[in-house]
C-alpha cells in the first residue's frame, strides 16, 4: 500500500469520517507527483519552472488569437492555465467567506476549507466514492432527484433507501424519517443526503420540522452510529416564505455530535445564475474533527479529483471572483430573486384558485426553481408526453408518479394558461 494512503489512513483512523470511508475511500489520496512538485516549484523555482505541462512566452501563456478576442477581459493567467487540484486558493476563501456570512451560527473551525469540484453533481458523486461502497444503503427523500439513483446505486452499487418525504398533513414526514434512521442505525452506520429546498418537490423545511430532524439524526449518533449526511444545497437561498428555514442544515449538523459527519455540496450554479460554469464546492463539518483530519479528508478528496478530471475549469472560477466582488452582483441577485418569488406566488394563486383537481394532487413547495403534482388515477409519463407533443409544453416526469414543472423557466404571464392546459391535459387522460 502506498505510504501515502497509510498515512492518511492513520490520520483519520479514530474518527468518524474514517470509519466511514468505503473501499475506495481508504486507497484514495493526493499523490506527491507532477501536481504537487509544481505547487512546491511555483513557490521556490525563480530561475526557471520546467514541471507543468503547459507552453509559456516571456512568463505568460501560450494563447490564440480567438480565444483572447473571445474572453478580451480575463488574462490569459485567468483563463488558460490548470487551476490547483482542490481549486483556486481566493476562490476558496470566498467561498469560505460566502458560507459564513449566510449560515451566521457557523464558526470557521467547524468546518475544511471548501474544495472546488467540477459541478455539484460531481461533488456528490465524489463523496460517494469516498463513503459509498457495493450494499451500502443510504436514506433519500421520496420523490428524490433522479440523478441520485445513478449515483449511488449504478455507478457505486450501493443501495438508496427511499424515505417518504411528505406526511398528509402536508409537511416533513418525520415518522418515516425517524424510523428510516433508526431502522439503518441497527447497521451502526447511517448514511443519508438531504436536499433543500427539495428537486423535484422545491420544499425547504420550517425551522420548526429542521429542529426536528436534527434531535432525529442525533439520537441515532448518541446511541452510537456513525452517521455521514450529505447536504446538497444546490437551490440554497432561495426561500420564499418566512418560516422556511434560512441556513443550511449543515451549520448546524457540523457541530452537532462527533460521530455525524457533515458535508455541504453547494455553489453558485442556482444561487448566482450560472448554470453552464459547472464549478462547485465540498465542505466537510464534524464536532469530532480538527485541523489536520480536515486536511487528510481534503487530500482524499483531492485524489478522486485528480485521478477523474484532474482540476476544475480555471475560467469559470475567476469569472466567479469577478461577480462576488462586482458591486452589481447583489442588487441585480436580489432583483432576480423577487422576479422567481413573483413567479412562485403566481402558480400558488393559480393553485388556490383551482383547489381540487380528480387528477392533480400539487405536493407541498416554498422554496427553490419547482413544484410537482402526484398524478392519481393517471401516468406522469404518458401526461409529461401528451402535454408536449399536442400542446408544446414540456415538464419532466419522475416515474409514474409525479410531474415536475420548473416555474424558474416560465415568465409570470404565462403561469396561467401553462397550469391551465396542464390541468385540462390530465383531467381528458383521467376521462
Amino acid at each position: 500500500m502506498n505510504y501515502l494512503v497509510e498515512e492518511l489512513n492513520s490520520l483519520l483512523a479514530d474518527t468518524v469520517s474514517g470509519r466511514l470511508l468505503s473501499p475506495l475511500g481508504r486507497r484514495l489520496y493526493f499523490p506527491k507527483g507532477i501536481i504537487a512538485q509544481s505547487a512546491e516549484a511555483k513557490q521556490g523555482a525563480y530561475t526557471a519552472n520546467a514541471t507543468i505541462g503547459m507552453a509559456y512566452d516571456q512568463g505568460k501563456p501560450l494563447s490564440l488569437s480567438v480565444i483572447r478576442e473571445q474572453i478580451p477581459q480575463l488574462k490569459a493567467e485567468e483563463a488558460l492555465v490548470y487551476a490547483p487540484t482542490a481549486g483556486i486558493p481566493e476562490a476558496r476563501t470566498v467561498w469560505q467567506d460566502r458560507i459564513l456570512r449566510h449560515n451566521p451560527s457557523l464558526k470557521p473551525e467547524q468546518m475544511s476549507l471548501p474544495v472546488v469540484v467540477p459541478g455539484l453533481t460531481a461533488g456528490i458523486s465524489y463523496m460517494a466514492d469516498l463513503f459509498l461502497g457495493a450494499g451500502d444503503s443510504i436514506l433519500l427523500s421520496s420523490p428524490c432527484w433522479d440523478n441520485y439513483e445513478l449515483i449511488f446505486q449504478d455507478r457505486r452499487g450501493a443501495e438508496p433507501r427511499a424515505v417518504p418525504f411528505f406526511d398528509d398533513a402536508g409537511g416533513l414526514d418525520m415518522q418515516a424519517f425517524k424510523n428510516a434512521l433508526e431502522e439503518a442505525a441497527k447497521t451502526g452506520t447511517v448514511r443519508l443526503i438531504l436536499n433543500f429546498p427539495n428537486n423535484p418537490s422545491g420544499y425547504a423545511p420550517t425551522n420548526a420540522e429542521a429542529d426536528t430532524l436534527l434531535a432525529c439524526i442525533q439520537a441515532v449518533a448518541q446511541k452510537g452510529a456513525d452517521t455521514l449526511v450529505l447536504c446538497d444545497d444546490a437551490y440554497f437561498g432561495l426561500f420564499y416564505e418566512a418560516d422556511c428555514i434560512k441556513e443550511s442544515l449543515f451549520s448546524r449538523l457540523a457541530r452537532a455530535h462527533e460521530r455525524i459527519l457533515a458535508v455541504k455540496i453547494d455553489g453558485p450554479t442556482k444561487e448566482d445564475y450560472v448554470w453552464g460554469f459547472r464549478v462547485g464546492f465540498v465542505t466537510f463539518g464534524s464536532l469530532g474533527l480538527r485541523e489536520g483530519h480536515y486536511e487528510g479528508l481534503v487530500k482524499k478528496l483531492m485524489g478522486a479529483i485528480r485521478s477523474s478530471v484532474s482540476c476544475s475549469n480555471t475560467p469559470a472560477q475567476c469569472l466567479m471572483l469577478k461577480t462576488l466582488r462586482d458591486e452589481r452582483t447583489r442588487s441585480e441577485k436580489e432583483q432576480y430573486f423577487t422576479l422567481l418569488q413573483r413567479r412562485y406566488r403566481r402558480v400558488k394563486q393559480f393553485l388556490s384558485e383551482h383547489p381540487a383537481h380528480p387528477h392533480l394532487r400539487p405536493l407541498p413547495f416554498n422554496a427553490g426553481y419547482f413544484m410537482s403534482f402526484r398524478c392519481i388515477g393517471i401516468s406522469a409519463e404518458v401526461l409529461r408526453r401528451e402535454l408536449l407533443t399536442r400542446h408544446g409544453v414540456g415538464a419532466v416526469s419522475f416515474g409514474e408518479d409525479y410531474l415536475r414543472v420548473a416555474f424558474s423557466s416560465i415568465d409570470e404571464e404565462q403561469i396561467p394558461g401553462v397550469y391551465q392546459v396542464i390541468y385540462d391535459t390530465a383531467r381528458v387522460l383521467g376521462s
